[in-house]
């Protein structure tokens, strides 16, 4: 098995602007596992929150590239167990790997990765289209350029409430609320009122991720459901989630990719979380990899195809938030 890494720079449609950081590009880096027959492909994003660059992904990944390679036979869960111990300090960059390895091992079975790990998708869930942080002129004007079922909102400004009453004059979409660790515990249970009353279905990781104490309160006194993110990265923080959110929002590039991934959403579902998925602004590789986990979610956000001004490959659709699957096997991924 031979491996090759693709850097990218994707340009989004938009600026994207959340609490914390704007961005007009995405740096990406997408890894290809291939026999010189089938071509597996896995991707995941640098991100300064985390301290991921593109130089730590392909100095790690070039660092352990004979160890990767030595493999193409073992199940793609013995294969993550084999090289994780040498990526504790990068998940992203694990994640990638990951995720080509689901590719390429069920391209060459001739199955579809939500087949081979037995699941129904006749249930999927629909994911909703995020409209980042911006005036409020802005903000409609990128909802009328995609009239959306469900509508992500980020949020953690001076002006939350009001930016919400006005954009809920444009649309009857649902609303759920990122306010990526931008608020207070107190102004989270205010907030959460007004919000139930604007058609929020639920608040994703109001507080900051270290705030167990206001996280308590919160979860006892919201009006509205609370969703971790920043607060559940690997499967040892599913636990601790208990008694403080009320569902997990699951990264694959935070936790290591789809292997952990599912076993943190099986988890989740089993101790009465409810469960998501998230992207982090990926090209249509790493968002077809989170289709096949749609069996298992309640909600999912997997928008980041539709916010760049080009795509890098095909994979699955997406259609007024309705999910369609690429006809290849594997994740559906061809890199274009």
């Amino acid at each position: 098995m031979k491996l090759c890494i693709h850097p990218f720079n994707l340009e989004l449609k938009h600026t994207f602007t959340i609490s914390r950081k704007s961005e007009d590009f995405q740096p990406s880096l997408v890894v290809e596992l291939t026999d010189g027959t089938y071509s597996g492909y896995g991707e995941t994003t640098t991100n300064p929150y985390y301290n991921i660059t593109m130089e730590n992904l392909t100095n790690i990944i070039s660092k352990n590239q004979e160890l990767i390679c030595s493999s193409s036979n073992e199940k793609p869960a013995s294969f993550w167990n084999k090289i994780a111990p040498y990526f504790k300090e990068n998940k992203f960059a694990l994640s990638a790997i990951d995720i080509a390895y689901n590719d390429f091992y069920t391209k060459r079975a001739g199955k579809k990765l939500y087949d081979y790990w037995q699941l129904d998708i006749t249930n999927n869930p629909v994911t909703d289209y995020t409209i980042g942080i911006d005036s409020i002129k802005k903000m409609v004007s990128k909802m009328q350029e995609l009239p959306w079922p469900i509508y992500k909102i980020k949020l953690g400004t001076k002006n939350d409430i009001g930016i919400v009453t006005e954009l809920r004059k444009h649309t009857d979409a649902v609303f759920r609320i990122d306010a990526n660790c931008g608020w207070t515990a107190e102004e989270t249970i205010g907030n959460s009122f007004k919000l139930k009353d604007l058609g929020v279905e639920f608040l994703e990781q109001p507080l900051a991720a270290n705030d167990v104490e206001g996280a308590k309160k919160v979860f006892e006194k919201s009006a509205l459901p609370i969703i971790a993110d920043e607060s559940c990265i690997v499967e040892s923080d599913i636990e601790k989630c208990i008694g403080l959110f009320h569902g997990v929002n699951v990264k694959l590039s935070k936790c290591g990719g789809l292997t952990p991934a599912k076993r943190m959403l099986e988890k989740a579902r089993a101790l009465g979380l409810k469960t998501m998925v998230g992207c982090m602004t990926e090209s249509t590789v790493g968002i077809s990899a989170i289709a096949h986990l749609l069996p298992l979610l309640d909600y999912v956000d997997m928008d980041g195809g539709l916010l760049l001004k080009k795509d890098i490959a095909t994979g699955i659709t997406i259609h007024k938030g309705i999910i369609s699957y690429a006809k290849e096997n594997g994740t559906g991924v061809i890199l274009l």
